[in-house]
This record gives structure tokens, C-alpha cells and sequence, in this order.
């Protein structure tokens, strides 16, 4: 075991870990309150098929916000982990939406490429709410987490 500055891997792992809870935590928790503040900006991607489309914005965004107060506790993590598992699949359609809507692509104001790359990012918030979930994983699902982390939080911060 090698250790720097008197902490181990595994604590070298935990406070990596750890901050990546935080930050997704804070990053679900903006923006569900975006839903509230703006919620045009989502508005435009939801589908046509759904007619209520502010109570879907709304709806969304209090869970959102939810469940990024609940990913910051231990007691709640699995819960709240899960629950941004489904509500990613849940608003995976909006994703779809965006990439054949040209309104919606010009009120966001991306191209159809930008859109299409934005549709996998949906995995990696997956897997990393996946890793979440549990205190100890494969290390593989570790692994993959935690350099997946970085870049999309950049993409995400980069919206």
C-alpha cells in the first residue's frame, strides 16, 4: 500500500469519492431549481406527445432536487442513487426530443451534432450514480467512474 502525506490509496479513494458525491449533489440540486427559475429551458425539449408539459418540468425538478439532498447523506445515498438512475432513463426522451427538434435545437441554441453528442452523457451520469449507490464496488465500475467523472462534469459544466 503506498501512502502520501500519511493517507493510503482507499483514502485517497474515499476523499475522491466523496467529493464526487458533493459535486454531482450540487450539480442535481442547481439544476432542479434551473426547472423553477427557467423552466422554458426545459420546456423546449420536452416532447410533443406529453401535453403537460410545465407539470413535467416541475415534477422533474422537485425530484431532482430531492434527490441531490438525499445523495448527501449516507443514509439516503442508495435511495437518492437509484432514483437518479430512473429519473435519467425517465428523461431520456428529451434527449431524443432534442436531437430531432430543430426548434428546440435553435432554442438551445446547438446543431443536431451537438445534441447527438449529448445523448451519451446520459451513460456516464448512470454508471456514476450507479458507483454511488454503494460504498464498495468492483474496482472496474470504480475505475470507469471515476475518470468518466472529470470530462463529464466538464461537458455538463461547458451547457
Amino acid at each position: 500500500m503506498i501512502k502520501l502525506n500519511g493517507i493510503d490509496n482507499r483514502g485517497y479513494y474515499y476523499i475522491y469519492k466523496t467529493t464526487t458525491i458533493f459535486i454531482m449533489s450540487l450539480l442535481y440540486i442547481t439544476v432542479g431549481i434551473k426547472h423553477f427559475t427557467d423552466p422554458n429551458f426545459f420546456i423546449h425539449i420536452v416532447p410533443d406527445y406529453l401535453s403537460w408539459k410545465y407539470e413535467a418540468v416541475y415534477i422533474s425538478g422537485l425530484i431532482e432536487v430531492i434527490l441531490g439532498v438525499l445523495l448527501i447523506f449516507k443514509k439516503s445515498r442508495k435511495l437518492a442513487s437509484y432514483g437518479l438512475i430512473l429519473l435519467l432513463v425517465a428523461v431520456f426522451p428529451a434527449n431524443i426530443y432534442l436531437y430531432e427538434s430543430e426548434i428546440a435545437q435553435q432554442y438551445l441554441n446547438i446543431s443536431k451534432n451537438q445534441a447527438l453528442i449529448r445523448m451519451p452523457f446520459q451513460i456516464p451520469l448512470i454508471l456514476i450514480a450507479f458507483w454511488h449507490s454503494k460504498e464498495q464496488y468492483s474496482n472496474n465500475i470504480s475505475i470507469i467512474s471515476a475518470i468518466l467523472f472529470v470530462p463529464t462534469i466538464i461537458y455538463f459544466s461547458t451547457l
